[in-house]
């Protein structure tokens, strides 16, 4: 019963007997998941990339504090991608704000034309944008439930909540990305003809 979930927690166990390869098996098994979870909370693609490989850092640096819950290390995980999602945030407006600071020569021009691409982009940040106004326990909650797929007592279990607590907070957070999501409609959808479907693409 369970051997999936025993294995994981084998190769974990040996992951901190410092067998490499164990540790090389976990990321694979779950960087994908890691790397969507960084892309919806930082709707870049590059960013997600470094986050993944931060939050899989971050995995062996405090490999002494990481939980295990229900056999797998996914939740904890996640939870580092939530946090070094936002610290990236929060270093990334800072860097933004000196840039726009600085005197520009020249205008650059926009690198995407493509209108389905800048709306899918819109989407993209309107979404990472929403998911901003949650609080670190809101969006850590979410993640685990809404993206990831986790029942909310495993939730409640990794974020040391009880269950109703964790009812209760996805309620509200819920209601909470609604109302952003709603304020954020930014960009239309464009209606031209799809140029994929048309045949106009190169």
């Amino acid at each position: 019963m369970g051997s999936k979930e025993t294995g994981e927690e084998g190769l974990w166990g040996q992951s901190l007997l410092g067998q490499g390869d164990a540790f090389g098996a976990l990321y694979d098994r779950h960087r994908d998941r890691v790397f969507r979870h960084a892309y919806r909370l930082c709707g870049n693609h590059h960013d997600a990339e470094d986050i993944m490989a931060a939050s899989f850092l971050e995995l062996w640096r405090r490999r002494k504090h990481v939980r295990v819950v229900e056999g797998s290390i996914l939740p904890w995980l996640l939870v580092t991608t939530t946090n070094m999602a936002r610290n990236r945030a929060r270093a990334a407006l800072r860097y933004q704000r000196l840039l726009n600071s600085l005197p520009r020569n020249h205008e650059a021009g926009d690198p995407t034309t493509d209108p389905y691409r800048r709306y899918q982009n819109q989407l993209d940040h309107d979404l990472a944008q929403a998911l901003g106004t949650l609080s670190v326990e809101d969006l850590q909650l979410v993640s685990l439930v809404v993206f990831e797929e986790h029942t909310t007592a495993a939730a409640a279990a990794v974020l040391n909540l009880t269950p109703a607590a964790a009812k209760s907070r996805m309620h509200r957070a819920r209601q909470r990305l609604r109302t952003a999501l709603a304020g954020n409609a930014s960009i239309s959808p464009p209606n031209a003809p799809t140029p994929v479907l048309e045949g106009e693409r190169p």
